[in-house]
């Protein structure tokens, strides 16, 4: 599988050579779905307008996606569900609407609180409705910029 770009730059370079470290240290399975949750994020970065350039690092420890170069979107993080192994999330910041606004969206889709995306690890991605949220969150800052929404 061809790994997806990421920001060049010096400074940011390391910081993503330890995100992808860390997808080693997981179990086979949910590093197969936490990297297909990755190339998805990449996509949708790439065929969303207004998103640019992802920077790929580590916030709290986590795989975490940011929008430094257009400062488009909110940060997008994925992650094993601890201590739940058969499960996998994609976080989103907490003191936005975003999660809420899935709910609305994709009742269909498990959450954890105002804060993620519960998916199964042996189950298929949803990849409609992930592609759909990643996008609001990466447009999130845009979005409130142009229409002057929080969604």
């Amino acid at each position: 599988m061809r790994k997806p770009a990421t920001s060049t730059s010096k400074a940011t370079r390391p910081r993503a050579k330890a995100a992808e470290a860390l997808f080693d240290a997981y179990p086979a399975p949910v590093k197969a779905k936490l990297l297909a949750l990755r190339r998805l994020i990449f996509e949708t970065a790439k065929t969303t307008k207004g998103v640019g350039a992802l920077e790929e690092t580590l916030k709290w420890g986590q795989p975490s996606y940011l929008t430094p170069q257009t400062g488009s979107g909110s940060t997008v993080r994925i992650d094993q569900v601890k201590p739940a192994a058969d499960q996998v999330a994609v976080y989103f910041h907490c003191q936005t609407n975003l999660v809420e606004t899935f709910r609305e969206l994709y009742p269909e889709l498990s959450y954890s609180g105002n804060r993620a995306i519960l998916l199964d690890v042996a189950g298929k991605l949803p990849e409609p409705a992930l592609r759909h949220c990643i996008g609001l969150a990466l447009t999130y800052h845009l979005n409130k910029r142009t229409t002057g929404s929080r969604a």
